[in-house]
């Protein structure tokens, strides 16, 4: 899988520096209070598995499932919800764990989504922030972001390209070759 890659862009070490840093800033601002995690697959959890163990705090999570990409490289703006939440959120403080802000387009729909169902609170969590790629009419608000990074396509630490390279432990550049655009 390495001769894929461009470049190493996070290594294990800067990931799991960052991921505590993340807990500990989250366990101070939720101040004790129970908190509701949702991870957004399959993306999300290698993050969420770390993320959760760096957060100490009583928690409860659950997964949804949405797609927006398919096998493709480049988002189709459609979202659809492949899994829906197992249990009701009303009244809880949610903050949903998310591998990559691309676009911008799916989280703020799960987002718009979970404030609907009556949430008592929605924040955002993400590792990765590509501003570069944000679509023009996104405005949302990410509360906790691991790293911003360039406009590059990128695997590795449960992103993936085609189902593939999510057990890399590290973040790397896809090289483009392998996508077709190279």
């Amino acid at each position: 899988m390495e001769k894929d890659l461009s470049r190493v862009l996070l290594t294990e070490r800067e990931l799991r520096e960052r991921v505590t840093e993340l807990g500990r800033q989250i366990t101070r601002d939720y101040n004790g209070r129970p908190l509701h995690l949702v991870g957004i697959l399959k993306g999300s959890v290698v993050f969420m598995s770390d993320l959760m163990r760096a957060i100490d705090l009583p928690l409860t999570m659950d997964f949804m499932a949405v797609s927006s990409y398919g096998s493709g490289a480049k988002t189709s703006g459609v979202v659809q919800v492949i899994k829906d939440l197992s249990s009701p959120i009303a009244g809880k403080e949610v903050l949903i764990v998310e591998d990559i802000l691309d676009s911008g387009l799916t989280l703020s729909y799960i987002t718009e989504l979970l404030k609907s169902k009556d949430a008592a609170d929605v924040k955002v969590c993400t590792l990765l922030n590509k501003p570069g790629r944000r679509h023009p009419e996104v405005t949302l608000e990410v509360d906790y972001e691991g790293f911003i990074i360039p406009d590059e396509f990128v695997v590795g630490y449960g992103l993936d390209y085609d189902e593939k390279y999510r057990n890399l432990p590290y973040v790397g550049i896809l090289d483009p070759r392998v996508y077709g655009e190279g």
